[in-house]
């Protein structure tokens, strides 16, 4: 299991040392909730705290953009750093600008993945599976961290689980919104490979909320 903390719950009053124990946790990776004000009503960061935090951490960089443009964003945020792009289907005007960003991602030789609302069924996602490096699962409807899991999150999963294996791809089922232990143990029962952790991380001892998601 690859755990992501997300930085939207992190106390930036002590970013480095937060992001330390991170490192020292064991968490593959590092997931950037990136909103803005648009998509969903909240705004977050820009690509110069990814540059910043670059800087600092070995991690994965793993970018969850919820914004209007991802065409432009996604340029932005890979200049910056990101090891992975994630974006919305519903934030694409048509198919054929999802399938122009997925292969624009994919040139660049970083991860592409899709993201959808929890509204949005599953089936959308499939004409652009195999291109696909990772497909964001939303356990809560996005915008704002702490919200409590959404139980129909873990029959979506299992329902793209049997997608994936049927088509025989690699592509990694990522899951964000509402993970702890009880939760995390769900969604990894019905073939999630990665969790996205906020709150439940950063508001509780680190190092031992990442190793009970492990």
């Amino acid at each position: 299991m690859i755990i992501s903390p997300s930085i939207l719950s992190m106390d930036f009053s002590d970013m480095n040392g937060q992001l330390a124990q991170v490192e020292d946790s064991g968490a593959q990776w590092l997931h950037f909730d990136v909103m803005d004000g648009h998509f969903v009503r909240n705004l977050t960061f820009g690509p110069d705290l990814l540059k910043g935090v670059r800087k600092r951490s070995s991690l994965v960089m793993d970018v969850h953009i919820m914004v209007e443009d991802p065409a432009y964003f996604s340029e932005v945020f890979l200049n910056a750093g990101a090891d992975g792009i994630t974006f919305h289907i519903e934030a694409c005007e048509s198919a054929t600008q999802c399938h122009e960003i997925l292969d624009f991602i994919n040139q660049r030789g970083k991860r592409a993945g899709l993201s959808l609302r929890p509204q949005t069924p599953i089936e959308d996602l499939y004409p652009y599976l195999d291109k696909c490096g990772l497909i964001l699962m939303m356990g809560v409807n996005p915008g704002f961290g702490g919200q409590a899991f959404l139980p129909e999150t873990v029959d979506r999963i299992a329902k793209l689980r049997a997608e994936i294996d049927r088509r025989n791809l690699a592509t990694l089922i990522e899951v964000d919104g509402g993970i702890n232990a009880e939760t995390g143990k769900l969604c990894k029962e019905a073939g999630a490979d990665v969790l996205v952790a906020g709150s439940y991380v950063f508001k509780n001892d680190i190092r031992t909320a990442v190793k009970s998601l492990m």
